[in-house]
């Protein structure tokens, strides 16, 4: 501390280790930096290597007519110490609130919202009302938004305001009461302390410097750059100072033994007293008398004897463990519908139908090598997919799901056989399905060359993909969902389209995969009401308000698609200005202010005509109307796109315009890195923020 002597802590270039005190306040409090700064020190723990401090509480406040009362977005920056990501919780409350947590190399957040008080659960952070999310590791600085998609309009009366903040696991349970204001205005927060900038074989070479001492053990810090040191066991103290490590007298603090406890350095010995045996500890085998055997006899005896039980006793467990499992397997297969669905492929098989095959457990193990790590495709929030190889050498995609829905399992099993009877060359076919696991897995066919974000937006593929390419992909993709919509045997609503949801054969014929999230639409034509699932940057605004998921909702997401394709930018990107980052809303914003050749990727306005791609933006623009009922069919978007293609089959003279400088003279300089990124001239500077936020619901206000 200040004031305490020079050789009281521990002097680096940034002095975070010393300690201020605050003389004005009764009792005294410490500070980092200054006595002044708000970094009060709450606690400082040597065994744990962690510091509590104390942060503001990030808000957005707003009156009953929506006007904005206060908005502040806290930053937070210790230049050695880490935030601990096991410590602490990233939490907004409001219902009508959107927060982000970011720093210079990540981003995060999450989504609350409700209509009333009375949706909220006191002590439920999940969505209604109140969200959390984890906190990277190595995260030594962050900044806070808050944001609303309404400025609380008709929620003002019991939620004023959204806040976030970064808090101590368990310091925060959320209740009703706190939706009218925060119960406080800063909050403890955990950081990690460490010897900053070395690792322990890097220090351990100069021994002048090196800070651990004798009793001692270095580890490298597991959150930030450096090291830690830590008593060895059977010692306690600070590792940092001279002797600091003393030893623990465990025959006094522990008592484990029954016979002698003799105290060593760093340990304990247990024996017994003369005329008994045994190992001496409490949770050992004690000591019992010791007793002499007259004849050897009885000693060969009861060890053959124990050699049989032993012998039987494994037969009689490998047996059972055999039976438990096949009795699992058979559980599982009657509790996912398994039964059910054998049901229903024989009585489709009568009518001639072909449908989904049955795999058994152990099929799938061997076909993925037991689900090795190095099989795996990829991974999301559905769950995880494998690549593997069937007896028949036939190549296939294996999808592990992460739950099921059990009250929902004769729906699933319906869902299941119409989606294995779709037959259309731009879906990817679902060969069959495994109900021997605790959740069931899915048999799709294998497709080869990635998605179609894949090729747009990664640096390898982007000359690959022409304007008549993306058009025919626009126009396939198109196709696909118009079947599954209007000429499947039910309506099937995707709910989740978007380019990565798009897969590319070796032909570049698209194939719409992933219908982890998709939905049977009922024989009575009425909408459904789910709870909102989607992709931030495609999910429908009309649905994520009133959650009625309707076709239009994959028309909407479809859009952002074609603008993808037409653009060249991801549909959501933090590294744009903040005006560019939505590209539905971006891209609307262009075609009302007349700049839509601003921002056309430059590979299609060098082989497009401006006609072709002002009737495809036109149609894209259709597509993203707030008003579902404003948006054309998917089957009428399928007929405008093939029509179009058709006009370039029969008059080919037209993908080449010999007047596109009117339009290429209006484009800004381009990124030279090819991630989708788009400057305008009046654009100004990127964003910093490099990663994707990591939840998955998503709006235009």
């Amino acid at each position: 501390m200040n004031g305490a002597g020079n050789d009281c802590y521990f002097k680096e270039e940034s002095e975070s280790f010393l300690i201020f005190c605050n003389d004005s306040t009764d009792p005294p409090t410490p500070h980092m930096y200054s006595k002044d700064s708000y970094f009060r020190v709450l606690d400082i723990s040597m065994e744990s290597h962690e510091i509590s401090v104390t942060m503001f509480v990030a808000k957005d406040c707003y009156d009953s007519s929506g006007t904005s009362l206060n908005n502040n977005d806290p930053y937070f920056s210790l230049p050695i110490f880490p935030i601990s990501s096991a410590k602490n919780k990233f939490i907004a409350v409001g219902c009508d609130t959107y927060a982000t947590f970011s720093g210079s190399t990540y981003v995060t957040g999450c989504l609350s919202s409700c209509h009333s008080d009375l949706d909220v659960i006191n002590g439920s952070c999940s969505g209604i009302g109140c969200c959390e999310t984890s906190i990277p590791r190595d995260a030594y600085r962050y900044n806070i938004s808050v944001a609303s998609y309404n400025n609380h309009l008709g929620i003002s009366d019991f939620n004023p305001c959204g806040y976030a903040f970064v808090a101590q696991d368990g310091f925060f349970s959320f209740s009703t009461d706190n939706l009218r204001e925060p119960p406080f205005d800063m909050v403890p927060l955990v950081v990690d302390w460490l010897i900053p900038n070395q690792t322990c074989d890097d220090a351990k070479k100069n021994a002048t410097t090196y800070m651990c001492q004798e009793n001692s053990n270095c580890t490298d810090a597991e959150n930030g750059n450096g090291y830690q040191c830590h008593c060895l066991k059977g010692f306690q103290g600070n590792p940092y100072l001279q002797n600091g490590c003393q030893d623990i007298n465990e025959c006094v603090i522990l008592q484990p033994c029954v016979g002698i406890c003799t105290n060593l350095p760093g340990t304990y010995n247990c024996s017994c007293s003369k005329g008994s045996r045994g190992d001496g500890k409490k949770d050992g085998n004690g000591c019992t008398p010791t007793k002499r055997f007259r004849s050897m006899d009885i000693v060969l005896g009861v060890s053959i004897s124990f050699l049989l039980v032993l012998l039987g006793v494994s037969w009689l467990y490998w047996g059972l463990r055999e039976r438990k499992i096949s009795r699992r397997r058979e559980k599982f297969f009657l509790e996912n519908g398994g039964r059910l669905m054998l049901q229903k492929i024989l009585s489709e098989r009568e009518g001639s139908i072909e449908s989904a095959r049955i795999f058994t457990d152990e099929e799938l193990k061997k076909a993925t090598d037991h689900y090795h790590e190095s099989r795996i495709l990829g991974q999301g929030g559905q769950g995880t997919v494998y690549r593997g190889i069937l007896a028949d050498n036939t190549v296939v995609a294996i999808k592990k799901a992460k739950i099921l829905d059990r009250s929902q399992v004769e729906e699933f099993i319906n869902e299941l056989i119409i989606l294995s009877q779709i037959n259309h060359r731009n879906v990817v076919k679902l060969i069959g399905c495994c109900f021997e696991t605790e959740v069931p897995l899915l048999v799709y066919e294998f497709v080869t060359n990635g998605t179609l974000s894949d090729h747009i937006h990664k640096c390898g593929h982007e000359s690959t993909l022409s304007w008549r390419a993306r058009l025919r992909i626009a126009g396939e993709t198109a196709g696909a969902l118009s079947y599954l919509h209007s000429d499947a045997s039910a309506q099937i609503l995707h709910r989740d389209i978007k380019s990565t949801d798009i897969l590319l054969d070796e032909n570049y014929t698209a194939k719409v995969a992933d219908f982890g999230a998709s939905r049977l639409v009922p024989l009575d034509g009425t909408q459904l009401t789910t709870l909102v699932q989607g992709t931030l940057g495609y999910l429908d605004p009309e649905y994520l308000c009133s959650s009625q998921l309707t076709e239009k909702s994959d028309v909407y997401s479809f859009g952002v698609v074609l603008a993808e394709l037409l653009t060249g930018l991801r549909a959501l990107s933090f590294e744009r200005a903040e005006n560019e980052r939505n590209l539905s809303l971006y891209f609307a914003s262009a075609i009302k202010g007349e700049r839509l050749f601003e921002i056309i990727n430059p590979m299609v306005l060098n082989e497009g005509n401006s006609e072709e791609i002002t009737e495809v933006a036109m149609l894209a623009n259709q597509c993203l109307t707030v008003k579902g009922e404003d948006r054309p069919t998917m089957k009428e978007v399928a007929m405008e796109l093939e029509g179009l293609m058709r006009v370039m089959d029969r008059h080919p003279w037209l993908n080449r315009s010999g007047d596109l400088e009117e339009a290429e003279h209006l484009l800004g300089e381009r990124s030279s890195e090819c991630d989708g990124i788009l400057r305008s001239n009046a654009s100004g500077s990127d964003d910093s923020i490099s990663n994707q936020v990591s939840f998955e619901i998503e709006s235009r206000r």
